[in-house]
């Protein structure tokens, strides 16, 4: 139940996932099938420090983040459209939230949707990078956002961004970019900038 007031903690799942990587010139030349751009990322450790521990991150190292990998994307933060949090139905979800918003410096009246694969398939831990990622990108080629399913009662700490937090499916043809970050335990942070694929509008 991500970012419900009523979680009480992530359900494990099992599943894999492979993205195959390749440089564009490359894909183009052998006539792939391109279903995203990878834009950027980052990846860092809060240091067990500012309340991050074995089980709980460094607010100050998620920001921080968040922020490099969409200075090494190249992109602003305002051309956002969705978030794909790590959000495992913990304590942790608001405070992630909060991150969030802290970091992009979008506040509730225009943050970009926010929902957690996690809600759908359960924590699937080592291969929880991989299988979000790959719901991203089918996301992103597809134009919708799946539902974060079991989060009517959304946490009181977090209820004025309850808008950006689907509940059903949302079609959304125009959907462009999607961050998918994993802040997992040990006080590891990664996040990675996915954007549609467009023939017609490369990224460089």
């Amino acid at each position: 139940r991500p970012m419900s007031a009523s979680a009480s903690g992530f359900v494990p799942g099992s599943g894999a996932a492979v993205l195959v990587l390749e440089d564009l010139e490359s894909a183009l030349e052998r006539g792939a099938k391109i279903y995203a751009e990878l834009l950027g990322g980052a990846v860092n450790c809060g240091g067990h420090r500012m309340g991050g521990s074995i089980t709980a991150p460094n607010p100050e190292g998620v920001k921080r983040c968040i922020r490099a990998s969409v200075s090494d994307a190249g992109i602003d933060p305002a051309e956002f459209d969705a978030i794909n949090g790590h959000l495992t139905a913990t304590f942790a979800d608001p405070h992630e939230v909060k991150n969030w918003s802290a970091a992009l410096e979008r506040g509730p009246e225009n943050f970009p949707y926010i929902n957690s694969t996690k809600s759908l398939v359960g924590h699937c831990l080592g291969a929880t990078g991989a299988i979000e990622s790959v719901a991203v990108v089918l996301q992103l080629f597809k134009g919708f956002l799946h539902p974060s399913v079991n989060c009517e009662d959304i946490h009181p700490d977090i209820a004025e961004y309850g808008d950006k937090i689907p509940q059903k499916c949302v079609d959304y043809p125009e959907l462009r970019v999607i961050a998918k970050a994993g802040f997992g335990f040990g006080d590891v942070n990664s996040c990675l900038i996915f954007k549609k694929w467009n023939n017609n509008q490369r990224s460089y």
